[in-house]
């Protein structure tokens, strides 16, 4: 049985929640305690490992007990780093008129497989960002590439990635799907 310090409920949340709740109990934990995030939002292994590496927390791994994702993280000695934002940032209506103006515009969709099925921008690729590191070789560095998420957490996330990958021209989409207003499309039967 792993030891824990504190064991956080973020059952039933989905991004960036589990995140936002998981960062205020770390905050009250010592240098090298260790916190339980339990989280029913598939989404929350990538968010976890990602907000971790970007902070400067542990990592420790995740246990899967039937629908319930337990996270471990230990908090990093001293008081770890400021966390990291993706510089290039745009906005839903400036996404939306680069849609419109160029058709062949990257849009990388970072969100779940079923997130994206159910409501996505056409022509958006689907991406989750807890597989983007082992399919980075489907992006071209070239080509300038507009990262949209649920919220804008997970997607500042894979921009961070894709940036320390030697992607150039990345733009993290604020806020995202959750007030998209353009146009949407599903991919299921």
């Amino acid at each position: 049985m792993i030891q824990t310090n504190a064991v956080l409920d973020a059952k039933g949340l989905a991004c960036p929640m589990p995140i936002v709740k998981a960062k205020k109990a770390i905050n009250g934990l010592e240098a090298g305690q260790v916190l339980e995030v339990q989280a029913t939002d598939k989404g929350s292994t990538a968010d976890m490992k990602a907000w971790a590496e970007s902070t400067g927390h542990q990592y420790l791994g995740t246990i899967e007990q039937g629908d319930v994702l337990k996270h471990y993280l230990r908090k990093s000695s001293g008081e770890g780093k400021e966390e990291n934002k993706h510089p290039y940032v745009a906005s839903n209506e400036d996404l939306q008129k680069i849609v419109e103006a160029n058709g062949n515009a990257v849009v990388l969709d970072v969100r779940e497989a079923a997130e994206y099925a159910f409501n996505h921008i056409p022509g958006a690729q689907s991406l989750p960002l807890g597989e983007l590191e082992n399919r980075l070789n489907e992006l071209d560095k070239e080509t300038e590439i507009y990262v949209v998420c649920r919220t804008g957490s997970r997607s500042d996330l894979a921009a961070q990635k894709l940036a320390q990958a030697g992607f150039d021209k990345v733009v993290n989409i604020v806020p995202g799907m959750s007030d998209w207003t353009g146009p949407t499309e599903k991919s299921v039967n």
